[in-house]
């Protein structure tokens, strides 16, 4: 007696991608309710089973839905946005401050919705994202019936959705709490990568990943100079210092690892890491070649991702799979390097591997999802077909076939698009919402292309320091006594440094533009000799961010640059409403108290002569630890003798405008 099903799909080339790379012609594959049930010759399986619906597949190709290993799909809305840039200018001038002003729930839902409706399009049937709001992300998707892996990004920087990182692992933990167990969203965190985290979050994010027992996203060695500052900062690359910090205990997805060697390699396969390739975005972004075919050959899971649509810029996965196979041929000039049934495996089950959801989707196999496409392959770009080599089928999907091919999609059992027609979401509607977005952030740029910060961006070489500086300083008679206090058996001195140091302080019409100063540091040695000269420019802002006891200052992040021109050149570059010079003498202390490290100042200003001052800091990325610091700060100022000397509350620049005011 016959088996009930929901769909049979009949008069196909199913090519299964399982692990034998099983085909069938003529096959057929039985559905029931979310799961494939049955796949085999059509003959066998049209006696075992009757189905409510017989779909005819004409003879075109069944195979298993395309796998996006890695994406930011809000940033569809910025398609376009910038390009042709280096990534330090792309990514400060244009996508994070758009960012900032744009993104809210309702730009990542637009963003998503479009995502989705040009996934379905080009047969991508299960994708990884890491984005803010993320919430929005599997909200939009799990509507419109799409699977995905969705991470909450978490930075050190403050973002669209969380004001420091320790909201961020907040939300990322009540996201994976509600979303934990859904048919369509695996909910994961993603620490965006190790040079905008910290150790200390990198181990709290992998610790909420293994509590939960969800994904962990992250960017790796996506650049040389990304290795080469690890090096500087760590002493080591960045797989082995991200291995320090305990990752690999979670069930790591790593996207890009272009810069890695083979032993970084193994270290990724012996923990079970997936990784995300992204081809078009590491030639875009100039990030260099993957050793894609080492990855494989040393039996690591890899999957291909588009990468962000701001920086791809589309999600087309048929592209991807053509461009792993050629850059890998000519990357190691081996035209066998990552054949075309390689190349489609990545694509589908090897990807589904990678993202550590294999059991669920990546192969028409019984047990698995019914998530499929069905992909027509008699169009004339694709003609004709050559039956003789049972590897034909995989090298005309992948250096053939358009994502125009795809005709019909299915995911989890339910149909998304049949006949190139969308069944969930409105097109139009989503190109209509998308060109309103698209007018207002073109007004925001024109605007902000004027700014101070995005003059100083457009240099190269700018950073962002950390999120708050924790800051106190007195003005002082004695600086003998602060001297000797600094002996004391609770401090312990890490260094002292002796430097003279000029500025020069440019000031624009509009306030809110902030201040550039260009500081030249002369490094001195006991005698008074320079040492070493160096240059910088610091944007500072106008906004503090509030006070703690004992009138200690919060003040928000500042962005730095190398200063390589002359300050001559930088006058004519800035243009300045106004500037002014300041002078001082220097000594500084790095010091640890109470296992916490902090610099202590002191400063004789000299032009304008303003007298002498003591300056306690310490910078944190993390609002929680900028309170503790404040509290230590003020014990170090009495530890010091100087907790009865008067506050000084402004910069020196500050008092110096004042001071000359009143001449």
């Amino acid at each position: 007696m016959s088996q009930s099903v929901d769909v049979l799909f009949v008069n196909a080339l199913i090519l299964t991608m399982d692990e034998k790379l099983t085909q069938y012609e003529p096959g057929a594959l039985a559905v029931r309710g979310d799961t494939i049930v049955a796949v085999g010759p059509e003959q066998e399986l049209k006696v075992e089973f009757h189905a409510r619906e017989v779909f005819d597949c004409q003879s075109r190709v069944l195979m298993p839905g395309l796998i996006n290993a890695h994406t930011h799909v809000p940033m569809t809305l910025l398609r376009g946005l910038a390009d042709d840039l280096r990534l330090d200018v792309w990514l400060l001038g244009y996508i994070w401050p758009v960012e900032r002003e744009f993104v809210s729930p309702e730009f990542v839902r637009l963003g998503t919705q479009i995502a989705c409706a040009e996934f379905i399009r080009s047969g991508v049937t299960t994708f990884n994202d890491m984005y803010f709001f993320e919430e929005e992300v599997a909200q939009a998707t799990a509507e419109i019936g799409l699977r995905a892996v969705c991470g909450q990004t978490v930075l050190k920087f403050p973002t669209s959705d969380a004001s420091s990182y320790e909201d961020a692992l907040e939300r990322a933990r009540d996201f994976i709490q509600r979303w934990k167990g859904h048919p369509l969203i695996v909910p994961a965190i993603a620490p965006h990568a190790p040079y905008t985290t910290t150790p200390e979050i990198l181990r709290q994010a992998t610790e909420l990943a293994k509590e939960f027992d969800v994904p962990l996203h992250i960017h790796l060695a996506e650049t040389a100079l990304e290795v080469e500052n690890m090096r500087k900062e760590s002493g080591m690359p960045v797989i082995p210092y991200v291995k320090k910090q305990g990752l690999f205990e979670a069930k790591v997805i790593a996207a890009h690892c272009v810069h890695v060697d083979f032993g970084e390699i193994r270290t990724l396969k012996n923990h079970g890491a997936g990784v995300s390739h992204n081809p078009s975005s590491n030639l875009k972004l100039a990030s260099g070649f993957a050793p894609v075919a080492k990855m494989l050959e040393a039996g690591l899971n890899v999957g291909i991702g588009t990468d962000g649509p701001a920086s791809n810029n589309d999600l087309d996965m048929f592209e991807e799979m053509r461009l792993v196979s050629l850059i890998a041929k000519a990357y190691s000039n081996d035209p066998t390097a990552v054949p075309a049934h390689v190349a489609l495996t990545m694509a589908t089950r090897l990807g589904a591997q990678a993202l550590h959801i294999g059991r669920l989707t990546g192969s028409l196999t019984p047990g698995r999802r019914a998530d499929l496409i069905v992909v027509d392959l008699n169009p004339l770009h694709n003609s004709p077909r050559f039956r003789r080599d049972p590897h034909g089928p995989y090298a005309q999907i992948v250096y053939a076939a358009k994502s125009t091919d795809v005709t019909d999609l299915m995911v989890n059992g339910k149909w998304l698009m049949r006949d190139r027609v969308l069944l969930t979401v409105d097109e139009a509607a989503l190109i209509r919402q998308a060109k309103t977005v698209a007018e207002k952030i073109d007004a925001f740029l024109a605007a902000r292309e004027r700014s101070v910060l995005s003059k100083l961006i457009a240099l190269g070489g700018s950073m962002e320091e950390e999120s708050f500086e924790v800051q106190l300083k007195v003005q002082i008679d004695d600086l003998a006594k602060i001297k000797a206090n600094l002996q004391r058996s609770e401090i312990e001195i890490v260094r002292l440094r002796h430097y003279h140091q000029h500025d020069t302080y440019f000031f624009f019409s509009d306030p809110a533009q902030g201040r550039i100063r260009y500081r030249e540091d002369e490094l001195l040695d006991e005698q008074g000799n320079i040492l070493n000269i160096r240059a910088r420019l610091t944007l500072i802002g106008q906004k503090r961010e509030g006070e703690f006891a004992n009138e200690v200052l919060l003040s928000r992040s500042r962005y730095l640059a190398p200063a390589a021109y002359t300050l001559r050149f930088y006058r004519e570059y800035f243009k300045p409403a106004r500037e002014m010079e300041l002078s001082k003498d220097r000594l500084r202390w790095l010091i640890r108290y109470k296992d916490t490290e902090f610099f202590v100042n002191l400063d004789e200003v000299q032009t304008p002569p303003l007298g002498s001052f003591l300056e306690i800091k310490s910078r944190t990325w993390s609002r929680s630890d900028a309170e503790r610091k404040a509290t230590l700060v003020s014990e170090l100022l009495t530890l010091l003798g100087a907790g009865d000397q008067r506050t000084v509350t402004r910069d020196y620049i500050e008092l110096a405008m004042n001071s000359v005011g009143a001449q």
